[in-house]
């Protein structure tokens, strides 16, 4: 591709001003041209349709659905309540919040995703702060595949990493954290620094991991929005492939297909940083026992492999009237329906000279041939688990919910049922502008490697690399315009 800078002032003025006017519909279907699928919003949508909220400060990503009844909003405040609320080890008086653990990495839901929003990695640069791991999961897995086809665990530590245990139960090891610095700099010439995070696995609890062990970070991300993603027709997100596919250039997206425990058949993925996770159901239980150590109907045994025998022999929470699991299934639907329901809060400055110079710039860059802009979605997966008002809307998520190779770079060399070891899923980009306000920090992409917007663009490779090439050579205010534009999302 051409550098943007070269195309002439007389074009991206021609750009910017057509960004100005353009029109185009919310959502067009998989029967339109291929490019349509990528055109810009209209000036006037809003992230989440009528679910949008309106509201820039703390709680801007913990708020329902504007459209959700009555009803539907007493659903939400109890499963607001199991989200935020800590679970205790068993037994205990509180039976309705016992069983956390044997292994765990945070006591609730919210230890990981604070206001709902997106952890970081811990600052290595103040070695006297505390380091908080709770927001950032180590995956691990072994080569071959389990019996869904996706990752095979790591024989003695699982799945996952967790360094906490409950009394009684030794925690998995400790996890440290250190940085590469990557120097480089922008075609005119201003230098810049990007980060490589170095992760360090000490105090093994129960020996050493496999020689051949695979590991993968994954940072919480803000969980906004999730049931406006699950009710996008899959043939929407299908149609993303193969536009992509029908033209030139690098972006060339691919869907993953999944098992999912509550459809109990493959499915496409939607959700975690690998599209390995096909519904919010799934999701939010496997997250439950995985990072909470509390099993359901769905997830009915700990993650303890045979090695630990601690873990294999603590009590577990009070199963009288919870059909032998720590999680009662009304309770489960409730949390479900929550994070369902949570609302995309509606842009700022969306019609700032800047701001719009900055989205045909982003355009003009092929940013959303990836990160495409808009859907009218359809039905939920499972309805009872979420609101029929999240159906019929016009929505900016900003994301083809496809897989695309981003370059050796990002590699984490882990596949993840058809993604491969340089696959990611498109993050959705809608309150990324937000993050400032509600988690007090802007660190991106899917281990938070990433200081901001612009950090997040450099580390762009594999079929991104034109993109970001596009960016590293634009003049450093087309460079704070797209920012810009972006952290309106």
């Amino acid at each position: 591709m051409t550098p943007l800078h070269m195309y002439g002032s007389a074009l991206i003025a021609a750009l910017v001003l057509a960004g100005c006017t353009a029109q185009s519909a919310p959502s067009p279907t998989a029967s339109e041209a291929p490019s349509a699928l990528f055109d810009r919003p209209a000036a006037d949508a809003q992230p989440g349709g009528k679910t949008t909220v309106y509201s820039n400060g703390r709680n801007a990503f913990s708020l329902p659905a504007a459209n959700l009844n009555d009803a539907e909003r007493t659903r939400f405040v109890v499963g607001n309540s199991f989200f935020k609320r800590n679970w205790v080890q068993a037994p205990a008086s509180t039976t309705a919040r016992d069983g956390l653990g044997p292994h765990f990495l945070a006591r609730s839901c919210a230890g990981c995703h604070v206001q709902d929003g997106r952890a970081q990695p811990p600052d290595f640069h103040n070695p006297l702060a505390p380091q908080p791991f709770a927001g950032l999961l180590m995956r691990l897995s072994v080569p071959g595949t389990d019996a869904y086809g996706g990752p095979k665990p790591e024989p003695v530590y699982g799945d996952q990493f967790n360094t906490m245990g409950v009394n009684g139960v030794k925690g998995e090891g400790t996890l440290t954290l250190s940085y590469e610095t990557i120097p480089g700099q922008y075609a005119d010439g201003t230098a810049y620094a990007l980060e490589k995070p170095i992760y360090h696995f000490t105090d093994l609890g129960y020996g050493p991991m496999a020689a051949d062990v695979m590991v993968s970070p994954r940072i919480a991300p803000q969980v906004i929005g999730l049931g406006l993603l699950e009710a996008i027709a899959e043939s929407d997100i299908l149609a993303n492939a193969k536009a992509q596919a029908a033209t030139g250039g690098t972006i060339k997206g691919q869907p993953n297909y999944v098992w999912d425990a509550y459809g109990e058949r493959m499915m496409l993925g939607r959700f975690g940083w690998k599209a390995n996770v096909a519904s919010v159901a799934h999701q939010s239980s496997a997250a439950f026992l995985g990072d909470i150590g509390i099993t359901s109907k769905r997830f009915p045994h700990q993650a303890c492999t045979p090695a630990q025998k601690d873990c294999l022999a603590a009590p577990t929470g009070n199963a009288k009237g919870k059909n032998g699991v720590e999680i009662e299934d009304y309770v489960l639907d409730e949390v479900i329906f929550y994070q369902s329901t949570l609302a995309p809060a509606a842009r700022r400055n969306a019609q700032d000279e800047q701001v719009l110079r900055g989205e045909a710039l982003f355009h003009a860059a092929q940013c959303a041939q990836c990160h495409r802009p808009s859907y009218r979605t359809s039905e939920a997966l499972f309805p009872s688990l979420s609101s029929k008002a999240l159906s019929g809307q016009d929505i900016t998520p900003y994301t083809d919910l496809l897989l695309h190779d981003m370059g050796q770079a990002l590699a984490d060399g882990r596949p993840d049922f058809a993604a491969n070891g340089q696959q990611w899923r498109t993050p959705p980009l809608w309150g990324i502008g937000l993050l400032p306000a509600v988690n007090n920090h802007q660190r991106l992409l899917h281990d938070g490697r990433a200081r901001g917007v612009a950090e997040a663009i450099l580390w762009h490779g594999g079929e991104a690399e034109p993109a970001r090439e596009q960016f590293r050579h634009m003049p450093a205010p087309d460079r704070a315009a797209l920012v810009q534009f972006v952290e309106s999302l």
